[in-house]
């Protein structure tokens, strides 16, 4: 689904984008770090109790780790500021970003949580080194070097999991249009595998050194600081990740809802590299490909028609061909050599389509289909390829009301007129042509026989006749056509008995069944 806006308004939206993201991550990020700092100072206090500095007074033993912290903050803002800002220059300036500005925004939450991490080294050298100073034993200098390196690395850690959520939506700018090929970033399994770390592992790890190494000394409060940091460290971690994941995998189920109910008009914003963006990047390709499948069956069945286009989904191709019992109804424009002569191109054009327009609909309205368009005539089926017991009764309807719709459009296009022939019969209906090319007709004597009728119509006054075994089948409205004599067909030995439309009585039967 493509994010992007239109001139100014998508420059706005863009940079909007750019100045909320750098405001959720300066949050996140001083929040894990100003957390983690307190945390590993009171742990490291309650762990080395007055060894840290005996002879200090309680104030300077409580803020003097403060120093470091107080000293290296200022310059960790000053750097994550100024490294992110480079880094969205494309977004501030509102321009798509490069291949490499999109590069570098996929891989910015690692660094922005790892830069930290540099302070978080020089502040245990300097704690250490204050801790030396203020008189502690080698061993309580160690264990205030190792605790807060320790304490940075998981405060860092869950740093990334917190504003990895932040820059979402710039990763919707950077990976929209990318394509199959888009830069990676951490999966799902690195995402879990830091919350094991930062919630469980690091703590129990912490614990279990501390009890191996100085067991006899540790205070007891120390003890429940580890598990207490691990427990408030692992929430935050967990909900960080579970909103990551759950948030984009509720969107895919709401569309996912809305192609259930043949919804195809839904997208989803592709704003994660890892397993969870190719989940969106699927969906959005799945999507596609159902709507150029509806595409290709709507254009498909508007060129074989409805029901060809349904069997041939459901059966599948092959040339084979079924006899059948149908009605055939063919219908062809009087004098259309001669309105090719007067009309323009474009005019002709017009007059066809109003003309096939009308044949559709009379046909579509009974139940048939338009097999073929020829020319200016149309062969149109009743009864095959489904299964319709009155077909008969079907294409005399649709001849009648097709004769009197055609009356109406020839007060718009003077001149218009049309003969209509309808035939009844056994005939052989299937994929005709090579495994290449081949189109579904009807071959037999019945579709002969209405282009015999659709010619002798042409010269009548009354321009649609059905032969005598179309309405020996039908029903109901046999009662609306009468008996006009026998014809002579070309290609038939047997005069045929014929029938037209009762003219007293087809306005009022043509208004009761449009």
């Amino acid at each position: 689904m493509n994010v992007r806006r239109s001139g100014e308004r998508g420059r706005t939206s863009l940079q909007v984008t750019a100045r909320r993201v750098r405001r959720s991550i300066r949050r996140r990020l001083l929040f894990a770090n100003v957390a983690g700092a307190a945390a590993v100072m009171t742990f490291l206090q309650l762990a080395s109790g007055e060894a840290l500095a005996p002879d200090l007074p309680l104030g300077v033993r409580v803020t003097g780790p403060l120093l470091p912290v107080t000293v290296l903050l200022v310059p960790a803002y000053l750097w994550g500021h100024r490294a992110f800002s480079r880094r969205v220059v494309w977004a501030l300036e509102g321009r798509p970003p490069t291949l490499l500005e999109r590069h570098a925004i996929l891989r910015e939450p690692w660094r922005q949580a790892l830069r930290p991490l540099v302070f978080w080294v020089i502040g245990a050298g300097l704690y250490a080194a204050i801790t030396a100073l203020a008189g502690a034993g080698f061993i309580t200098v160690v264990r205030v070097a190792t605790g807060t390196l320790i304490g940075g690395v998981t405060t860092c850690a869950l740093a990334y999991l917190m504003i990895e959520r932040s820059f979402r939506p710039l990763f919707a700018w950077v990976l929209d249009g990318v394509g199959d090929h888009r830069p990676r970033t951490p999966g799902i399994r690195l995402r879990l595998l830091l919350t094991w770390a930062v919630g469980s592992g690091v703590p129990l790890l912490a614990t279990a050194l501390i009890l191996f190494i100085d067991g006899d000394e540790i205070h007891p409060y120390a003890l429940a600081v580890l598990p207490l940091v691990g427990l408030a460290a692992g929430f935050i971690a967990t909900v960080s990740v579970a909103r990551s994941v759950a948030e984009p995998l509720d969107g895919v189920r709401r569309a996912l809802a809305r192609v259930r109910d043949d919804d195809l008009d839904v997208g989803l914003v592709v704003d994660d590299g890892g397993e969870v963006g190719e989940v969106q990047s699927g969906f959005n390709q799945m999507v596609d490909g159902l709507r150029e499948r509806r595409e290709i069956q709507d254009l498909f069945g508007r060129h074989v028609g409805r029901e060809v286009a349904i069997q041939a989904l459901e059966r599948g191709t092959g040339l084979r061909g079924d006899e059948a019992d149908a009605s055939v109804v063919f219908v062809d424009i009087v004098g259309s050599t001669a309105m090719a002569e007067v009309l323009s191109p474009d005019e002709v054009v017009r007059t066809l389509n109003d003309f096939f327009d009308v044949v559709v609909r009379a046909v579509d309205g009974q139940g048939g289909w338009v097999n073929k368009f020829e020319g200016d005539g149309a062969l149109c089926i009743f009864g095959v390829p489904g299964t319709q017991p009155d077909h008969a009764d079907r294409a005399l309807r649709a001849a009648r009301l097709l004769w009197l719709a055609l009356g109406h459009l020839g007060e718009r296009h003077v001149g218009l007129a049309a003969g209509i022939g309808v035939s009844s019969g056994r005939v052989v209906a299937g994929n005709v042509g090579t495994e290449a090319r081949y189109e579904y007709t009807v071959i037999g004597p019945a579709v002969n026989e209405a282009a015999r009728l659709t010619d002798v119509a042409k010269a009548r006054s009354v321009k649609v006749l059905a032969s005598g075994a179309t309405v020996a089948r039908a029903a109901g409205e046999a009662a609306r056509w009468h008996d006009v004599g026998t014809i002579a067909l070309r290609g038939r030995t047997v005069p045929s008995p014929i029938y037209e439309p009762r003219v007293d009585e087809a306005a009022t039967a043509g208004s009761e069944h449009r």
